[in-house]
């Protein structure tokens, strides 16, 4: 055994100190041990090290995110003091939107680009490369956004945070895309099981949403990095700053009518949030304006929002544990329903206006500049939901009603139709309030509302449009493949080009010396003026006619249509099937003529 250490210890000095010889770049004495390492276990053996190094690091960042963004709700809470609430509510949001604003601009170099779909994307287009400015930029700029009031989600930045840790830890230790891949998911994978204490549901969300259209056999990285970042969440946040609930009730199936109608509106909710924040997000995409200006449109919208309706401000998370809490009068008290008479209408009245309303404040706070994400007020909006339903149907009569329970499932049941993600919905909901006997009614309406929103769109509209792209991979896989290649690889080495004003005995000479059926014809700054084909020429070549009467002027034909150097090869395959053709021109960005691409030689 001493023998065995003192071997080991011997390999690992001879390896530091040939790495140290001939390695180009300096490294951290730490690094030098993982290089070690690596070199020394089997390739899963060194997965499962880095999906711990990775969970750890990634759970870490997400303790940072929900800690600073709770200590700033703190002290802009109860540390400021303003001689009326309103005042309070007008200030704070704006701020956050314009704050987020202008730090991206001057910190971050305008690189706002945020969410899921920029996961998604640099899976498919940038071999799983995201830049290391990520790590830090989404916690920062989320922090002031929902620290300040924000209506949104700190998940989502931390699932980027994640991912950002994940694929730098690859890059550095120069592993492949598949490995990279894997570790981009397992970062993701921890944020969210940090962000919520949910290993199960973290490595649902991973499957579902971040590997969908990618195989993988090697799953057990993305455990290890899921129980790790829930492991340091559970250990360094206090219950308070956790996303839990404890107050539910058993289930009972005589109950299970109320969870039908419950997972019908929720469907429809979850379509009906998404179809408002696809138009808020064009609308806010359709201002000429700067994006400051913009900001402080949407900061001043969002901030007369929460004036109204104060469980607008934030995630809303303390809003869902008074709901569960029997606590309804504590968050009427701090707007102006407080000065109805408490009756069971106007609690109706006011859950029902803050969850129709809680889509516009987040897709506001989201697409005027803030950063955020929509898992929050999906749960926000399910949990409202379901709670306006049971006072519903208490307040007619029906005896028995499960409140609570209409409340915790409401949230996966929202949740699902707005994330296409029933699974993570359902162990998240089921995880975070130790509500596994609630399996049924959660699968119930967390399918349910899955398949409604399935049945209005087959792909999420947040990702519909980097879809038909083909910039993201879906669950077609020959789509998938095609989303891999480049254009600009594909482009024919053996282009025969030609001036627009030569004539025909120069003409002969390109038919007489080429290969191909296809001419290019350009002007003198190479763009395209139009293609001929020597299938429509050659009667004229062959009637007896000289060469010098064929003007290449005259036989030029306009191009069908052309490809752009940064269109994807799915948009290329539409553009064949739309044609007809073989052959298509290619277009650079300068507009200059770059070659043609083609299904054959021709």
């Amino acid at each position: 055994m001493r023998n065995s250490t003192v071997k080991k210890y011997y390999s690992f000095l001879k390896f530091r100190r040939n790495f140290t010889r001939y390695s180009i770049d300096k490294f951290k004495s730490y690094e030098i041990v993982i290089f070690w390492l690596k070199s020394i276990l089997t390739r899963n053996q060194f997965l499962i090290l880095s999906g711990m190094m990775v969970g750890c690091t990634a759970g870490f960042a997400g303790v940072i995110l929900k800690s600073l963004v709770h200590y700033i709700h703190y002290v802009i809470q109860n540390k400021v003091h303003f001689e009326g609430q309103i005042l309070f509510y007008l200030i704070f949001p704006f701020l956050g939107v314009v704050l987020t604003v202008i730090v991206v601009k001057i910190f971050f170099h305008g690189l706002d680009k945020k969410g899921i779909p920029l996961i998604l994307y640099e899976i498919a287009q940038n071999a799983s490369n995201v830049l290391p400015v990520k790590i830090y930029s989404q916690i920062v700029q989320s922090a002031i956004t929902v620290g300040l009031g924000g209506s949104a989600g700190l998940e989502s930045p931390i699932a980027v945070t994640g991912a950002a840790i994940g694929s730098n830890f690859a890059q550095t230790y120069k592993l492949d895309y598949r490995e990279r891949t894997l570790l981009l998911a397992a970062g993701a994978t921890a944020g969210i099981a940090s962000a919520f204490n949910a290993p199960i549901a973290g490595v649902m969300f991973a499957f579902e949403i971040l590997l969908t259209g990618v195989v993988f056999t090697d799953f057990i990285p993305l455990v290890v990095a899921a129980v790790c970042g829930s492991l340091v969440s559970r250990v360094l946040l206090n219950e308070q700053v956790l996303f839990q609930f404890h107050a539910r009730g058993v289930f009972n199936y005589h109950n299970l009518p109320y969870y039908l109608i419950l997972a019908f509106l929720c469907g429809l909710y979850g379509r009906y949030f998404l179809v408002v924040s696809q138009r808020i997000e064009a609308l806010f995409h359709r201002l000429n304006f700067s994006r400051v200006k913009k900001a402080m449109i949407g900061g001043a919208v969002l901030s007369v929002l929460c004036v109204l309706f104060p469980p607008l401000f934030g995630e809303g998370y303390d809003t869902i544990k008074s709901f569960t809490n029997g606590e309804i009068f504590q968050v009427i008290d701090r707007s102006f329903f407080r000065y109805l008479e408490y009756r069971q209408w106007v609690i109706i009245v006011f859950v029902g206006i803050i969850c129709m309303l809680k889509v516009f404040a987040t897709s506001i706070t989201i697409y005027s500049g803030g950063n955020g994400g929509n898992f929050a007020p999906s749960l926000f909006a399910g949990g409202s939901l379901g709670f306006v339903l049971a006072l519903l149907c208490t307040q007619i009569g029906l005896a028995d009603v499960p409140m609570t329970n209409m409340i915790i499932v409401g949230m996966a049941g929202v949740m699902s139709g707005v994330m296409y993600a029933p699974l993570t919905a359902i162990f998240l909901i089921a995880e975070s309030s130790s509500g596994y006997d609630l399996f049924i009614p959660l699968m119930v309406v967390a399918t349910i509302s899955f398949l409604i929103a399935k049945w209005f769109s087959p792909i999420s509209p947040d990702l519909k449009a980097l879809a038909e792209k083909g910039q993201i991979f879906t669950r077609e896989y020959d789509r998938n493949l095609l989303s891999l290649l480049h254009t600009m690889d594909l482009l024919d080495k053996d282009t025969q080009i030609i001036d627009h004003q030569a004539s025909g005995e120069q003409l002969a000479e390109v038919i007489r010396n080429g290969k191909r059926n296809l001419i290019a014809v350009l002007d003198q700054n190479r763009n395209l003026k139009g293609v001929i084909n020597l299938n429509d020429i050659r009667p004229t070549l062959f009637n007896g006619n000289r060469n010098e009467l064929l003007l290449v002027a005259s036989l030029v034909k306009e191009a069908k249509t052309v490809v752009g150097e940064n269109d994807s090869v799915v948009t290329v395959a539409k553009k064949f099937d739309q044609t007809g053709l073989w052959n298509l021109p290619v277009i650079r960005k300068t507009g200059e003529f770059a070659g043609f691409i083609g299904l054959r030689d021709s």
